[in-house]
């Protein structure tokens, strides 16, 4: 039986809800404690990796709990909705930080926030994804929702980019006053701005907990630490896919956690909001359209290997071009729009084939070491992505402590103020630098990793589902027989 239109929304929608909490954590955390509240970039930087060192050994046991859970609402969705419910509370008390902490209560606030927020992220991503193998066939149905998923996905990560920093400001302004200064209005903007953030992801993830049901029940066994490591190690093909993803992640990640500071040091103006806003605008509508739009069309002429090749040249281009443009006049804003348009297409489509490509490492797994591994594969998905954020957020961090941005720049009690003008050009070169160069670095050496030990074709997929059919349909004779 096919998956209904409601089932389809329902799950995309949980997708937007919990991508909305993912980008404004991935992409903002590092900014309020390190630019607003004051905390020393680099001790930022070692918290967000050492969280996700962390999560290398919680997400893999979030795994094996749900592969062990039986409940009468299945196995995913009780714990979609627990990790749900405590992601937002933490959410929440992450951005609510009190200012008046001393530098080091601001730093075991950040620390304890940021490694809980992980934790209870991964309580409600593993089960999301390892939902599509569980209740989608393999081959064009399973792509389909990936698809869809993955788009919603880049719609909730768009909303966040396009609207956080403007939202923030009118926020802010309207609860802390006209006459409080810039922090005061950031501080108070992003109070609540994360806490309306939390509410909808709740009510998002609630629709799709209500109208998603596993249309077959998988029998998994549930594997010993030892033996889940194992069976990852056994399965070359997720973790081809694992060291892909952490790559395109770091590469992603490093501009994302440094454009706000581009448009804020380096761009400069009075009105760095809005030309931040009107950049990610443009961005963030051409990854949606590249997810729901692009890949559809690029799909049905090129295969998904060479659209991801496709993919990552696009992305090179970008950042080479973005680096070229930022020794220009930059005063029109739209000038930047050339290089989003390559590397924000790109992201958005490699969002969509890296999924693909996980699920079907799932049959991969299934055929090699005679078990579906759902969860634990999945479980990697999860990691790998926070690790590549994570590792991207102390390069970021190394290069704001280089470029001494925040103490070059000062306080001011004037929200109209022109940072720019404070900032050398030696430390708008390091800027620079990092958000282009580094993660040109990263994309090449993925295709590197993809092309030397990727081996999941369609023509290989297509054997491997006949293959699994003949193996179950034999397995289904013998039982009966017996």
């Amino acid at each position: 039986m096919k998956l209904g239109f409601k089932e389809k929304v329902s799950y995309g929608l949980g997708a937007v809800g919990k991508d909305l909490v993912y980008m404004l954590s991935a992409s903002y955390v590092l900014y309020y404690f390190q630019d607003v509240l004051g905390v020393k970039a680099i001790a930022m930087g070692i918290i967000l990796l050492v969280a996700r060192v962390f999560d290398a050994f919680n997400d893999p046991i979030m795994g094996i709990v749900v592969a062990k859970t039986k409940t009468r609402w299945g196995k995913f969705r009780p714990w979609l909705m627990i990790g749900t419910l405590t992601n937002s509370a933490i959410l929440f008390l992450m951005f609510a930080c009190p200012p008046s902490l001393s530098p080091g209560g601001l730093v075991a606030y950040a620390a304890i926030t940021y490694i809980l927020w992980g934790v209870t992220y991964t309580m409600m991503d593993i089960p999301y994804w390892s939902m599509i193998p569980a209740f989608t066939k393999s081959g064009r149905e399973r792509e389909g929702l990936t698809t869809l998923a993955r788009s919603c996905a880049g719609v909730g990560s768009a909303l966040i980019t396009i609207f956080t920093v403007i939202i923030v400001k009118k926020l802010g302004t309207l609860i802390a006053g006209s006459k409080a200064t810039s922090k005061e209005v950031e501080i108070a903007g992003f109070k609540w701005f994360a806490f309306i953030i939390a509410v909808i992801f709740v009510v998002f993830i609630t629709i799709t907990c209500v109208n998603i049901k596993e249309k077959a029940t998988v029998d998994m066994q549930s594997p010993s630490v030892k033996q889940m490591f194992k069976a990852l190690i056994s399965n070359d093909q997720a973790m081809t896919i694992v060291l892909t993803i952490v790559l395109i992640n770091m590469a992603i990640y490093t501009t994302s956690n440094l454009v706000i500071y581009f448009f804020k040091y380096d761009f400069g103006g009075t009105g760095w909001q809005g030309s931040y806003t009107l950049f990610n605008t443009f961005g963030g509508g051409i990854q949606i359209l590249a997810m729901m739009v692009m890949y559809p069309i690029l799909r049905k002429f090129q295969s998904n290997i060479r659209i991801f090749y496709i993919c990552l040249v696009s992305a090179v281009a970008g950042y080479v071009i973005l680096f070229g443009l930022t020794f220009l006049n930059m005063s029109n804003v739209m000038v930047l729009f050339v290089p989003a348009f390559f590397i924000f297409s790109a992201n958005g489509v490699l969002n969509v084939l890296t999924t693909v490509f996980l699920a079907n490492t799932v049959d991969y797994g299934d055929l090699k070491n005679n078990r579906r591994d759902e969860s634990v594969i999945f479980s990697m998905q999860t990691f790998v992505v926070k690790l590549g954020s994570g590792i991207s957020a102390l390069i970021a961090s190394i290069a704001l402590s280089i470029t001494n941005l925040k103490e070059a720049a000062g306080e001011t009690a004037n929200q109209e103020f022109d940072f720019s003008k404070t900032v050398s050009d030696s430390s708008r070169f390091g800027l620079r630098m990092t958000m282009t160069i580094i993660p040109v670095i990263g994309l090449i050496i993925a295709v590197i990793v993809f092309k030397k030990k990727f081996i999941l074709t369609e023509k290989k997929m297509d054997e491997i589902t006949i293959e699994l059919s003949q193996r179950n349909k034999a397995a289904e004779s013998k039982q009966q027989s017996e």
